[in-house]
């Protein structure tokens, strides 16, 4: 059913394209495939020791550019930025764990989902609580203009096919928003209730932070929600975000996500 959803995007996101197949020309020609992800957000794309970047998207781009006979170029920019379409071909494709939602549909063309998230609850270890439903009060670290900011606000609308709606009941005492996703780790991790109760965020960015010390800990029960995370093109280009979605879709069913997810992850998270 999943390996249907990365054509279903395509047919249900592309839009009719002035000059369809621009952005493969330029790739093809350049030898360039131009990738806009994030620097900060392990194991997804993160700066290793050597100040290189690394971490499951990065795998995926390049991936994604091998199979172009491409090298992929990376930049950084700003969340909002790069969700925000209208790229003035900056990038040529977008490969940061993007969610498909209503407004970013408007302006950004959804190539293929190549994974899921399951989105949970983070509490210090020192944490008393043991429900999510005692965090109905609490101070909640969310990243800002993510989808676990638009969860806690009750405003997130996945715009995917076969997606269910998601169910809403937390309701935070405050809402604590921050630039980068690891920060409200970095807050959380000063002690329980010192700065914030708790984060929402992805069961990857948690289990990873655990994993590099934080002194947090997983909420047993139900997941927030569940999201699933696309490739993304700029609006306009059909023909590439077409070639996007093929190479994509080639990538999931000979088991090469299956095996990056489960790499960087230790669980395969692309079904």
């Amino acid at each position: 059913m999943r390996l249907a959803l990365i054509g279903a995007l395509a047919a249900v996101f592309l839009t009719p394209a002035v000059n369809a197949g621009e952005t493969l020309d330029r790739v093809t020609s350049t030898k360039v495939l131009k990738v806009a992800t994030n620097a900060g957000w392990p194991p997804q794309s993160f700066l290793d020791d050597s100040n290189q970047l690394v971490g499951f998207d990065i795998d995926v781009a390049n991936e994604i550019a091998k199979r172009l006979g491409v090298t992929a170029e990376f930049d950084t920019p700003e969340w909002g930025v790069m969700t925000g379409g209208r790229w003035g071909g900056r990038w040529d494709v977008a490969v940061g764990s993007i969610t498909p939602t209503k407004p970013r549909s408007e302006v950004l063309d959804f190539a293929a989902i190549y994974y899921y998230t399951p989105y949970v609850f983070a509490v210090h270890q020192d944490s008393t609580i043991t429900d999510p439903k005692e965090l109905n009060g609490k101070r909640i670290g969310v990243e800002t203009a993510t989808t676990s900011e638009e969860y806690v606000n009750r405003s997130l609308v996945i715009d995917a096919p076969g997606v269910p709606p998601v169910e809403y009941w937390l309701e935070p005492g405050e809402v604590k928003t921050y630039a980068d996703s690891m920060l409200p780790f970095d807050d959380l991790r000063l002690g329980d209730g010192v700065r914030v109760d708790a984060v929402i965020s992805g069961e990857q960015t948690v289990l990873g932070a655990i994993k590099n010390g934080y002194p947090i800990k997983v909420l047993p029960g139900d997941y927030a929600f569940q999201e699933p995370l696309a490739i993304v093109a700029d609006k306009g280009d059909a023909e590439w975000t077409a070639k996007v979605g093929e190479t994509i879709a080639a990538m999931k069913a000979d088991g090469t996500l299956s095996q990056l997810t489960t790499k960087w992850y230790g669980k395969d998270y692309s079904e």
